[in-house]
């Protein structure tokens, strides 16, 4: 592991030094308490929470569309562009309220069919589905791979979700049955 590149990507590369004087390596990283981020210089304590934090997290596997950034320090290949990239976040409007009528297995298939649609929309406009979080989804244009008109791109997308969505009333109605036990 590459420390002065993982503490550029939590914005506290001034530690750089100080850690590579004490030999932190990937290896050790994991091991630092509080009281050795003092002995090595970290003398904020924003700064130490926020190492603690992120050594904590060390050992979570990362979401499978997170995206490692090159180090800060690394230059551009010559090759390199610079490019838009459009964001795009989709949310099932009543989805909470439908939470409260439906059983958590009813209510897992009807979002699991929104995002089912969303994902096959926005693939057909060359988006990538970056996260689904709940009920929402997190979509990018110009990311793997980057058009023209990705922003057209996107709000042609968000229209085609929205009539899909709409076009789904009589799914949603089998949907929305009573709870399991309520009478």
């Amino acid at each position: 592991m590459d420390v002065a590149a993982w503490l550029c990507g939590l914005g506290l590369e001034r530690y750089a030094p100080a850690f590579r004087d004490n030999d932190v390596d990937g290896e050790v990283l994991p091991e630092l308490m509080s009281d050795d981020l003092i002995s090595i210089g970290v003398t904020s304590v924003g700064h130490r929470r926020k190492l603690l934090a992120a050594i904590a997290s060390l050992g979570a596997a990362p979401p499978a569309a997170t995206v490692m950034a090159a180090p800060c320090d690394t230059p551009a290949p010559a090759d390199a562009e610079r490019r838009q990239l459009t964001v795009m976040f989709c949310d099932l409007v009543g989805s909470t309220a439908l939470s409260s009528r439906l059983d958590p297995e009813d209510l897992r298939e009807v979002i699991g069919a929104y995002h089912h649609t969303v994902a096959e929309i926005v693939s057909g406009f060359g988006g990538f589905v970056a996260k689904y979080m709940g009920d929402g989804v997190l979509i990018y244009f110009g990311y793997p791979q980057a058009h023209e008109d990705d922003a057209e791109r996107a709000v042609r997308a968000g229209l085609a979700v929205i009539e899909a969505v709409s076009a789904m009333p009589m799914w949603f109605a089998r949907s929305l049955r009573p709870r399991r036990g309520s009478g």
